[in-house]
């Protein structure tokens, strides 16, 4: 990956740059283990608490929501702070939700964690793909977005074979998880502070065309508001995969708990693999003559096929290719993110922060109703399918938004 001529090179040159990325990536894994552990948890707690799948849906609509407002609070922070402490700070109180999330006795208590949670979580993307658009120039950017995202699925990976091996039969067992995963963050920070570049994650000089410019001119760009309606399209898909996929498993196909929990694993597997896999295809087209922009949108349009596969869930049951299709969808949906993420890196050097914290305001402004509206869904049907298979169709309107709208050069490709 190249390095961004815009910034000199830190001491220890590449090592120290693949060390930061190496940070980022568990940092994405850490976010989502604290995400995942409810929603691998969540039949244990449904029955205990004895919620509905609506009151289920609604702690991921305050997650959701307390998300979209953390977005754009840390967005403003990390174009103002030091990204090398705000960082740190980000990751231990959200860590610090997490860990409090395994001592709850009712669903209100559980609903105030998980609303906690989301507004703390929602600080790694600013200061994530800030540091990212830091250290990597215009064409290597998918390719980084794609580390940094697939920590996502490593850490979703990672979960249920954490909770499948701290489960007992015991009924509290799944209070355990929420306290294992909870305590890590803690040693990120320890190793962020220590190993992450200062020179190129303090205040940084804009290139000429961004200095001067007010934040709130950039809403005026029709990119951003391009931006808005694609990251609000492939986020509820995202959401509604990662939320629901256990109880899809277990309750509406009658697959077991260990079992489910395995294929969990896999699943998220499945979705590194379109991560990376998005970001080396952008860069390997770049590469090889393509226009960026080209090659981001040849990367997304296949990402978006392939997220098309969930229309035929509802006319499959038990067995081998209704979960080789799970595996197909859930590797576009991922995909899509580290496109997603370089399109916005196009817009601002000194308002990085502004752009994916607004950004993500726009992508939790209508999940958090499309997660209530799915339990309610489920509540009155008793059946998942329809409503993920409506989900997996929402990456290709974006798609056709990014492909009709969005210039054909980039500003800062103009340059």
């Amino acid at each position: 990956m190249a390095f961004d001529a815009a910034s000199s090179e830190p001491a220890g040159g590449a090592s120290r740059v693949w060390s930061t990325s190496l940070l980022l990536l568990l940092a994405s894994a850490i976010n989502y283990m604290d995400r995942q552990t409810l929603a691998n948890t969540s039949v244990r707690i449904t029955r205990e608490f004895g919620m509905s799948e609506e009151q289920y849906g609604n702690l991921e609509a305050g997650f959701g929501w307390a998300f979209a407002a953390g977005s754009l609070f840390f967005g403003f922070m990390a174009d103002r702070a030091k990204l090398r402490w705000l960082y740190a700070a980000v990751l231990l109180l959200w860590s610090a939700m997490g860990f409090a999330s395994g001592f709850v006795r009712n669903y209100e208590q559980l609903l105030y964690c998980r609303t906690l949670l989301g507004f703390f979580e929602a600080g790694h993307w600013p200061c994530g793909i800030k540091t990212v658009r830091a250290l990597l120039a215009t064409d290597s950017r998918a390719m980084g977005n794609g580390v940094l995202q697939s920590g996502t699925s490593i850490g979703a990976i990672a979960t249920p074979l954490v909770v499948s091996w701290l489960l007992t039969d015991e009924a509290g067992s799944w209070r355990l998880p929420f306290l294992a995963v909870g305590a890590v963050g803690a040693l990120w920070a320890v190793a962020w502070v220590i190993l992450a570049p200062p020179e190129r994650l303090g205040a940084q000089a804009a290139p000429a065309g961004d200095r001067g410019q007010a934040w709130w001119r950039l809403l005026l760009d029709r990119r951003m508001a391009i931006i808005f309606a694609v990251v609000a399209l492939i986020n509820t898909t995202w959401q509604l995969l990662r939320a629901w996929l256990p109880k899809f498993l277990q309750q509406g196909h009658g697959y077991e708990e260990t079992y489910a929990l395995y294929y969990n694993s896999l699943w998220f597997a499945a979705t590194d693999v379109g991560c990376l896999g998005s970001g080396m295809l952008a860069l390997w087209l770049a590469r090889r003559g393509q226009p960026v922009t080209r090659s981001r949108l040849i990367a997304f349009l296949l990402c978006a096929l392939m997220c098309l596969a969930a229309v035929a869930l509802p006319g499959l049951g038990q067995g081998w290719l209704l979960l080789a299709v799970l595996l197909i969808v859930g590797a576009g949906s991922l995909g899509v993110f580290p496109i997603y993420h370089a399109f916005t890196q196009d817009i601002s050097h000194r308002h990085q922060g502004k752009i994916t914290g607004i950004s993500g305001l726009a992508a939790w402004a209508f999940s958090p109703l499309a997660q209530r509206l799915f339990g309610r869904h489920v509540d009155q049907t008793h059946s998942f399918d329809v409503g993920l298979a409506v989900a997996g169709c929402l990456p290709m309107i974006a798609w056709i938004l990014l492909a009709v709208a969005w210039p054909k050069q980039s500003h800062e490709e103009a340059d």
